[in-house]
């Protein structure tokens, strides 16, 4: 039986396993570490016990090997995986990222609606109006921010920090960027398992340099995924961009990806609608305006969900063109670069705003 192993469905099933001292399942009574390793089908974790001497410990370890192979699957591979540890010797896990002040999911209801590209240019953008800037390539099946940036056959070296190797991200245009591209080839599929996926990017959070950012991208999937709860779940996200065409299939994704953002489970501020091709611009006269998938739809779905409108960016032919080039359009002195740095200027009061209006992020705790 193929079965896609991921750390919420590890969970669920621990959450049918009752701690005799409380009565409380492992999950309610806070006795799973934030540990969860997957590799194919071999899990290992954590449980937390309140002392070393504490009856309970090998029965409810020996349950929650049973409760994993019954709720999933008998091939899982746990038995010998579970480690125990006790309260007193836990320490408070240090903060992911303490040098980021802000972090900023880019996303999109579809694929094909440029996301990439705004992220791309946004981060370019931000880094020319003098900002500190990172940018994760997150779309682990779809790679595409290293061509945008022209660094496809770059090196990635390691940093020794602090007695620790870590990940040196490679620097284009005062931005700070890693990828799963960096890592595989190329020319060929990655063909992962979730959970697979899921540890590989939490490696490039967790293990790179990033270092001191004023804004941290990070380029999502389209659609939604178990890659959007990894990424909530690891990190304070601290607001969401949706991108979007003025298509109306495009609109009801985008639609979507604005629910799950604010849905009670996740919770992550949206900070705004991007509506990219919104019309096409001939370079050669920057005037004119064709409305060839729709007029106004992405400003239109802001108003109607309460949301801001960050930006409309038109579809000119050089913007395709820079960024297969590895140029982004937001480094030149066009309508397109223009259009991102104004996006640049929004998404920075957008952040102003939700800092001074709403409390610090936390990370998403998904309950079961």
């Amino acid at each position: 039986m193929n079965i896609t192993l991921y750390p919420a469905l590890i969970l669920e099933a621990l959450s049918k396993v009752r701690y005799p001292g409380n009565g409380k399942n492992l999950v309610e009574a806070e006795m799973v570490e934030d540990d969860i390793r997957i590799d194919g089908m071999k899990v290992s974790f954590s449980l937390i016990f309140d002392r070393p001497t504490d009856p309970f410990v090998k029965s409810v370890v020996r349950a929650a090997e049973t409760a994993i192979a019954t709720y999933i699957s008998e091939d899982v591979d746990i038995k010998g995986n579970i480690a125990v540890k006790y309260r007193q010797e836990v320490k408070a896990p240090a903060r992911l990222l303490p040098g980021v002040r802000n972090i900023i999911g880019i996303s999109s209801g579809k694929g094909g609606v440029g996301k990439s590209t705004v992220a791309s240019n946004l981060a370019v953008a931000l880094a020319s109006l003098g900002y500190k800037v990172g940018l994760l390539d997150a779309d682990i099946f779809g790679p595409s921010v290293p061509k945008m940036f022209g660094v496809e056959d770059e090196p990635v070296y390691m940093d020794q920090v602090d007695g620790r190797n870590l990940i040196a991200p490679v620097e284009k245009f005062g931005v700070k960027l890693l990828s799963i591209g960096f890592l595989v080839d190329k020319d060929n599929a990655v063909l992962w398992r979730g959970g697979m996926a899921s540890n590989a990017l939490k490696q490039l959070i967790s293990d790179a340099n990033w270092g001191d950012l004023d804004y941290f991208l990070i380029d999502m999937p389209p659609g939604t995924s178990d890659i959007h709860l990894t990424l909530v779940q690891t990190l304070a996200i601290t607001g969401a961009i949706v991108v979007t065409t003025p298509q109306e299939v495009a609109l009801a994704d985008a639609r979507k990806g604005i629910s799950m953002f604010r849905s009670p489970q996740v919770n992550v501020p949206v900070l705004g609608i991007v509506e990219n091709m919104s019309w096409f611009t001939p370079a050669e006269h920057p005037d004119e305006r064709y409305y060839i998938f729709g007029n106004g739809g992405g400003t239109r779905l802001a108003e109607t969900l309460g949301v801001d409108t960050l930006a409309q960016i038109p579809l000119v032919a050089s913007i395709c063109d820079n960024g297969d080039k590895g140029t982004p359009a937001a480094i030149s002195n066009t309508v397109s670069g223009e259009a991102f740095r104004s996006l640049a200027r929004s998404v920075v009061d957008a952040i102003d705003r939700r800092n001074n209006e709403l409390p610090p992020t936390k990370k998403v705790e998904v309950k079961h």
